[in-house]
């Protein structure tokens, strides 16, 4: 005898408490609130929406419609699970598997290479960022006009490098960009295209900024993840004993916090200034324009062991007109004071700082330190 529709939905409730099904499939958020029935999986309602651009390989339903049978039996048949270990078999270690946080192009490329491209399961089809070398041409914004201008991109494993070319036909690089201390995060907003990325690395010890797009999104998460295999190689071989849950986190890092602040200079009687900021780890860089390729400066920001610390507000003697919200930091040098537009903005930046002071230093970061002492 056939159920009901409510028994039909008692069961797929069944279904969605069972392990692994918790948890959206393809993004990990939890508590999943549709599903594929083509594929079988649960997902939120954020990655429902990206699978509506593939209505060839997957149909969506909400869990909250009725169900019938059959279609309740398909999702018992498979769930998040048996569809992982089916379309994530053959994930590399440093291909980058999004979170919900992650911008939509991440996610919409993760679920394309997983359901519609299989390219975990047939290994032949990962070529395009695992076969150590790849060249193409990318949209790259120009440092002084802002014009993005179309580039040769070469990624070289066995030389250790990523370059770019000016001219097509040009010999020698307009950019050496070291895989030692590159990084590459996704920024749409920033760089005003869905697609774009922005690629960092030491030159003579400061950070330099390359902003970058491709029209293709597959082309530009391809491009992503070959520089994190680029650098995942590179640092199984700097770090010999050490397993993938401990290079994986290394491979590229998103910003801990970015946007507008005032700061003063060190007599703290100068005017304060409106500058962009960047906290990338322990370098706090800012610089006239987001989308500078040069910072107009760094502050290293070590560890309370080491005598730094972050404290709400400015110093009774401030002198200027400056936004409400003050930030100062206290290093063993000397104090540096920002001020914040808004109070949520002042706790975001002063909850980062103090997660960065929190951690003990490691030992590179001393030279690091060391060197911040040293400049001019």
């Amino acid at each position: 005898m056939a159920l009901e529709p409510e028994g039909n939905n008692r069961l797929l409730q069944d279904v969605l408490a069972r392990p692994g099904n918790d948890s959206c499939a393809d993004c990990g958020n939890p508590e999943p609130d549709w599903a594929s029935l083509t594929l079988g999986v649960f997902v939120c309602q954020a990655c429902s929406l990206l699978h509506r651009s593939i209505p060839h390989i997957s149909r969506v339903k909400s869990v909250q419609d009725t169900w019938d049978a059959s279609e309740v039996e398909l999702m018992a048949a498979m769930g998040n699970n048996a569809a992982k270990a089916k379309y994530e078999q053959k994930v590399p270690a440093f291909y980058y598997r999004p979170t919900h946080t992650d911008c939509k192009l991440l996610r919409e490329q993760w679920i394309r290479a997983k359901y519609e491209r299989n390219e975990f399961e047939f290994i032949e089809k990962q070529e395009p960022y695992s076969a150590g070398y790849r060249e193409g041409f990318l949209w790259k914004r120009g440092r002084d006009n802002g014009q993005f201008l179309s580039r040769k991109f070469i990624l070289s494993e066995r030389e250790g490098a990523l370059k770019y070319f000016n001219k097509q036909d040009a010999r020698d690089p307009k950019a050496v960009m070291k895989i030692e201390t590159l990084n590459a995060t996704f920024q749409p907003a920033k760089i005003g295209n869905p697609c774009g990325l922005q690629i960092t690395y030491l030159k003579d010890n400061s950070t330099r900024n390359i902003f970058v797009y491709h029209s293709d999104a597959k082309e530009m998460v391809d491009w992503f993840n070959a520089i994190r295999a680029a650098r995942f190689h590179y640092l199984q071989v700097a770090f010999p004993g050490a397993g993938d849950e401990e290079l994986v986190p290394k491979l590229t890092r998103n910003f801990m916090k970015e946007g507008f602040m005032e700061k003063t200079g060190p007599k703290h009687t100068e005017g304060f200034k409106k500058r962009w900021f960047t906290m990338d780890d322990r370098r706090l860089m800012y610089f006239k324009d987001p989308l500078d390729a040069y910072a107009r400066g760094e502050v290293f920001i070590g560890s309370k062991e080491n005598s730094y610390t972050v404290l709400a507000g400015l110093p009774p003697s401030t002198q200027g007109y400056h936004w409400n919200h003050g930030i100062t930091i206290v290093t063993p040098d000397r104090k540096f004071l920002f001020a914040c537009e808004t109070e949520a903005e002042q706790r975001d930046w002063i909850a980062a700082f103090q997660r960065v002071i929190n951690r003990p230093m490691r030992p590179q970061e001393y030279a690091v330190e060391a060197h911040f002492k040293h400049k001019p």
